[in-house]
């Protein structure tokens, strides 16, 4: 309880340490971008994998991944170092994280299915594991870098710029350099030459902000939570870690996300078949779409501090949220009914680009109050069980999402195969029954899953009063846990200064 205190009386956290650790959100989203929007299509048209196999691969990645994620998580709540409890997992997976992304979009030519699938899984495996090690950490910071109720929302929002600029712009970039389609027709997504300038530069940036924000929030490290000094079994561990999940708003919150990855993993993974084949776009047209779509990510990171400062968090996440799925629906609902302008007109363009930014504005706000959400926890957490957890509680919460999106995956790539979806498909040439069963499988499922995670929000009981209310129980707890260990005679005002003041303050 002393270190929290300490913790909670460090320098005021500086601009340039807030975006130095914010910019580490770029390596995550950009890899998640990239394996939601190219890699099903790359492996199944472009290298020939069949859908199916790719999307059994990928389930498979994110629940090896899923159950590493509990056992990084409470190591790196346990973990006593010189560079404290996070900085060391984000720093050794610098190099590996980069070179494994490098590799998967580099397969080799001449293999055979079975090798290629091997080769796909071994890199998409590695990828998954120490994009794992550097971002729970690194998420695992956010609620000790930032205590206060609003504070919290608005560094997590200056994180999501980040993910942002990271995720859509080097989609943009994809689309617009590395993958662009040539007049004549050649290039683009389909093309297999474009894959290697994207592999290094994305490699590129992965490494160079993942060194950046471990170094740029090392100056932290003497005032954020030390590790407790203590032997524990492992049945100890299964214990506490029992102890801290058993929390009615962070399992609201956390199954709540868990459907709202498998909806995310199924729009994802039907998103480039939407827009080439569905909506028969040009390359130029989609990288339009993911210009909107960075556009409404930075309007939404504005729009949920206020939104979170005007509703609360839970009814802030929840109107938005709302807002959001109607806004996607609309344009493929017009197409089922025959409302939807024609493919090639410019009021359809209008269509499309009106929804993007829109649903791009309002589940980026969404994003940033559940993120926030979860944050809270931890100090809930910690009331009760007298520990914290972060790293426990964001891996959990990633536990439940990653076992379960692989599931939106499977349904997406199920979809395609259902629908019988040609490989190595011409745009304008899938045989509309494809197309009309593609866009009548994804409404309902859409709006059946995000549905069920507004539902559970409801829930969620941790307001500003109860977080402000946590706070304020654990400073009276350090304060009393610091006058016993200073013993008889010394006033709570002279505590605090000596507690603050410890060597171990700065161990």
């Amino acid at each position: 309880m002393a270190a929290t205190e300490r913790a909670g009386e460090a320098p005021r956290l500086s601009y340039a340490t807030k975006v130095l650790y914010a910019v580490g959100a770029t390596a995550t989203n950009l890899k998640l971008r990239a394996l939601s929007t190219f890699l099903v299509i790359f492996y199944n048209q472009v290298v020939g994998l069949p859908p199916q196999l790719v999307g059994s691969i990928l389930a498979a990645a994110l629940v090896f991944d899923a159950v590493l994620d509990p056992v990084i998580g409470q190591f790196s709540d346990n973990l006593r170092s010189r560079w404290g409890r996070r900085h060391p997992f984000m720093l050794v997976a610098a190099v590996p994280y980069a070179l494994a992304f490098f590799l998967l979009w580099t397969p080799p030519a001449d293999w055979s299915h079975g090798a290629l699938a091997i080769y796909l899984a071994v890199c998409l495996f590695a990828v998954r594991f120490f994009d794992t090690f550097f971002e729970l950490p690194h998420q695992a910071l956010a609620p000790e870098l930032a205590k206060g109720y609003d504070e919290r929302t608005n560094l997590l929002a200056m994180r999501h710029f980040f993910a942002v600029a990271g995720g859509l712009g080097m989609t943009v970039l994809a689309y617009q350099v590395f993958l662009k389609e040539q007049p004549d027709g050649t290039g683009g997504v389909l093309a297999r030459d474009g894959y290697f300038a994207y592999a290094l530069t994305g490699a590129l940036i992965i490494f160079g902000t993942v060194l950046a924000s471990t170094l740029g929030t090392a100056s932290r490290i003497p005032y954020l939570t030390p590790a407790p000094q203590r032997q524990i079994t492992l049945k100890g561990m299964v214990v506490e870690m029992a102890q801290t999940l058993n929390n009615r708003a962070f399992l609201s919150a956390a199954v709540s996300m868990m459907f709202i990855a498998v909806a995310v993993g199924a729009r994802n993974g039907l998103e480039i078949y939407f827009g080439l084949y569905f909506w028969e776009l040009k390359q130029s047209q989609l990288a339009t779409l993911a210009t909107m779509s960075v556009v409404g990510g930075f309007m939404g990171v504005g729009l949920a501090p206020v939104v979170g400062r005007w509703l609360g968090k839970k009814n802030g996440a929840i109107a938005v949220f709302a807002a959001a799925v109607l806004v996607h629906i609309t344009p493929v609902s017009l197409r089922l009914l025959g409302l939807a302008p024609a493919n090639g007109t410019p009021e359809l363009l209008a269509l499309l680009y009106g929804e993007e930014i829109i649903n791009a504005t309002l589940a980026a706000a969404t994003g940033i109050l559940l993120a926030a959400i979860i944050a809270d926890v931890v100090e809930d957490a910690e009331v009760k069980t007298g520990r914290r957890s972060e790293g426990l509680l964001m891996s959990a919460n990633a536990l439940f999402r990653k076992m379960i999106s692989g599931m939106g995956v499977f349904i997406a790539t199920t979809v395609l195969a259902l629908a019988n979806f040609p490989e190595k498909a011409e745009r304008g040439q899938v045989a509309p029954e494809a197309l009309y069963s593609l866009g009548l499988a994804y409404i309902p499922i859409i709006v059946g899953l995000y549905g069920i995670a507004i539902g559970l929000l409801f829930t969620y009981n941790i307001t500003r009063e109860r977080h402000e209310a946590n706070l304020e129980k654990l400073r009276a707890s350090a304060t009393e846990q610091a006058a016993a260990e200073a013993g008889p005679g010394i006033n709570s005002g002279e505590v605090t200064t000596r507690s603050a003041l410890r060597p171990e303050a700065s161990a």
